[in-house]
């Protein structure tokens, strides 16, 4: 909302707009990455197996440190390339240029935080973490203030604040964890890696973390197509991103919840409660999301008008808004379902679904009906296409492909005789 207010729909278009799919190829690996780590942590944790939790929690940093310091180069050097094969704007370039080159330089942070609160919330410490967010965020809004509107530093202001405010929720976190006394302490000099945390975080975290990546790979190609109706265009995408966001971060949390809840009971043995956590997972995530659809729908115009009072701008915006957000409903199984498969121990799964569901249809979609029609509504019309396509298949594994039975005769244990644990 400031740059768009006070640098101009240019620099809207940049900042979470070109550069957003970009940045969000790199952070979704790494989030990905950490849910290993939640997955991983809550299982041992529910096991009661505490030397292994810190284990787990000093190579899961360790790898936090490495993997962030390769992805800051190798982003740096790729960003002009993908900026420039994304056929950005000419008038968003320079902006988009400025703003990820800075934001890169706080991707250890960002991921520092990340593995930190996937341990928190592991153990069942969801509160932390959104404290030291909050506290993040208002630090963000007011170096915000200060750099863009009163320093007049534009994106590069922007740029700043953002890391500076992920470089103090990693802190946060990290202290915090460091002054627990409970086994999941987190101690400098212990950071290292240990072969069998790694190899059981990357089996988890990686396939969750390229799962992720399909989105962004997917909606770097839709952006693409984006950008070529223009500056307007681009500016109300970015406007609407960033409402739309709100709805896919709470989706996300009811996927962190469920993935953690799974984890922690498939570790006890409880696997009653992994199908329990699925039921109230979905009930919630579908309330929320006719909620905030509706809720959307109905407030487009101002709330879009936020960003930009651009007549064009706001113009294309309530018609992105009226092809995507009243289709929220048919995402709901998709998070859930694969929250509750990967918390057990199988995230190969919901990442071929979704490679299958979510990319390769909209990549499908877009080489095919989008030549034929090269209209915004043909680009767009691809989102809620894709989501009720992966939700049907997630929804068909879940019930008829013995999933969780599966994953118990991967770790080892016993399948339960109880017919209420079944």
């Amino acid at each position: 909302m400031i740059v768009g207010r006070f640098v101009g729909k240019e620099a809207l278009g940049a900042v979470g707009g070109v550069t957003g799919v970009l940045i969000n190829v790199i952070v979704n690996l790494f989030v990905g990455l950490s849910s290993g780590t939640t997955v991983v942590v809550a299982q041992l944790y529910g096991a009661g197996r505490h030397r292994e939790v810190s284990y787990a929690v000093h190579t899961s940093v360790a790898l936090a440190l490495a993997g962030g310091l390769g992805l800051t180069v190798i982003g740096l050097a790729a960003a002009p390339l993908a900026l420039t094969a994304m056929d950005t704007p000419a008038d968003v370039m320079p902006h988009a240029l400025i703003y990820i080159r800075i934001v890169l330089i706080g991707v250890i942070p960002s991921f520092l935080y990340n593995i930190g609160a996937g341990v928190l919330r592991a153990v069942g410490d969801t509160r932390r973490p959104v404290y030291f967010l909050i506290a993040a965020c208002l630090t963000n809004i007011v170096l915000d203030l200060l750099f863009v509107a009163g320093m007049g530093m534009g994106v590069k202001g922007a740029a700043l604040a953002t890391i500076l405010s992920q470089t103090l929720s990693a802190v946060l976190t990290l202290l915090s964890l460091n002054r627990t006394p409970a086994c999941y302490r987190f101690i400098p000099w212990r950071i290292g890696f240990r072969r069998n945390p790694l190899q059981r975080v990357l089996l988890v975290g990686l396939p969750a973390g390229l799962q992720s990546n399909m989105y962004s790979f997917a909606n770097i190609i839709i952006q693409t197509c984006i950008n070529y109706f223009g500056t307007d265009t681009v500016a109300a995408w970015t406007a609407h991103g960033k409402i739309d966001g709100f709805f896919w971060m709470i989706m996300t949390a009811y996927g962190i919840s469920v993935t953690t809840f799974a984890g922690q009971n498939f570790g006890a043995q409880r696997y009653d409660r992994v199908r329990q956590s699925v039921r109230a997972g979905l009930v919630m995530a579908a309330v929320t999301a006719v909620t905030l659809s509706g809720l959307y729908g109905f407030f487009a115009r101002p709330l879009l008008g936020i960003f930009n009072d651009d007549p064009a701008v706001l113009e294309i915006g309530v018609q992105i808004v009226s092809i995507t957000v009243p289709y929220y409903i048919t995402y709901v199984c998709v998070e859930i379902l694969a929250g509750a498969i990967r918390g057990c121990g199988n995230a190969l799964s919901p990442m071929l679904m979704t490679a299958c569901g979510i990319c390769l249809l909209r990549i499908v979609w877009i080489l095919t009906a989008v030549p034929l029609s090269r209209t915004l509504f043909t680009v767009l019309v691809s989102f809620p296409l894709s989501w009720a396509v992966t939700s049907v298949i997630f929804i068909i594994y879940y019930n008829r492909c013995h999933w969780l039975e599966r994953c118990i005769n991967r770790s080892g244990e016993k399948l339960p005789t109880d017919p209420v644990q079944q």
